[in-house]
């Protein structure tokens, strides 16, 4: 094991982000513990008093003890424990999609999702990541998926991600809070996971409602995940970006074009002038629109 003094503060840095971005939230001991030997003289603590004299007399007492106590007492009533059934993915689909097409405006929609139980990842998750900023833009980002940050914060891109996409916006004259973001899928895949076909084909109604109720006018895809949701082709973010596709939602159409997420330029950050290439096409077609 290596120890932390012998780590450089860059090192220690990117160990305790690579920990944070595996599911490892919380440090619980300051130092470590031999739980394996710990747990030997438990038992050998446990053994060594149930063999006394004592220990013996006293189960003695206590099962006498028992039977008399159930000899008088009465009948305990049957009640039957059912289980909570699993919804089959294709009830949870047709569940989501009357909850999405009920909701009227954005607010409607987040209490719909919030109240929604029937997609597995919302009980792993901290919180329910909903769309924020300013829908009246008609500038729309969506990403792929909550990361650690976003669901301790409760807000979409949080963390070293959302200051970096903070800072691609702001190259091209936007602010996070006079846009609209938001994620595909409301909750965190638990250890940061590609949410699975059956999770996506549940969540699908409620990023498509978002669309449908914010009317935006053009559309930024952030990410691998989310340009195959959209696009429905299964190459990487490097084949699908920087292309203008559509992405068509009730009766509207909107022009769309996808990017590398920030999290990828976080790790390969020589990508960064593809990146740049397709923010100056997404600032050209808001000038053009």
């Amino acid at each position: 094991m290596i120890s932390v003094n012998e780590l450089s503060p860059g090192e220690l840095a990117a160990l305790l982000h690579f920990h944070a971005e595996a599911g490892v939230e919380w440090l619980l001991e300051v130092e470590a513990v031999d739980r394996f030997a710990e747990f030997e003289a438990m038992k050998a603590a446990r053994r060594s008093a149930a063999s006394s004299p004592q220990a013996t007399e006293a189960r003695e007492t206590s099962s006498r003890a028992a039977q008399a106590t159930q000899r008088n007492a009465p009948a305990p009533e049957r009640t039957a424990q059912r289980p909570q059934p699993s919804i089959p993915d294709g009830e949870a689909v047709q569940q989501a999609r009357f909850a999405a097409e009920s909701a009227r405006s954005l607010p409607e929609l987040k209490t719909a999702i919030e109240a929604f139980n029937g997609c597995n990842l919302k009980h792993s998750a901290r919180s329910t990541i909903f769309a924020s900023g300013d829908a009246a833009s008609g500038i729309m980002v969506i990403g792929s998926a909550p990361g650690a940050d976003d669901d301790r914060e409760g807000q979409p891109f949080s963390g070293r991600p959302g200051q970096l996409l903070d800072k691609m916006l702001a190259a091209i004259g936007l602010q996070r809070n006079t846009i609209l973001l938001t994620q595909v899928i409301p909750w965190r895949p638990p250890g940061n996971r590609i949410a699975s076909t059956a999770e996506m084909d549940i969540c699908r109604p409620f990023i498509e409602r978002q669309i449908a109720l914010a009317e935006p006018r053009a559309i930024l895809v952030l990410g691998n995940f989310a340009a195959r949701v959209f696009f429905g082709e299964n190459d990487t973010i490097h084949g699908l970006r920087g292309q203008w596709r559509e992405i068509a939602v009730g009766n509207r159409v909107v022009p769309a074009i996808a990017t590398l997420h920030p999290q990828d330029l976080l790790t390969a950050p020589i990508n960064k002038r593809l990146a740049w290439n397709d923010l100056l096409a997404f600032q050209a077609k808001l000038a053009a629109l």
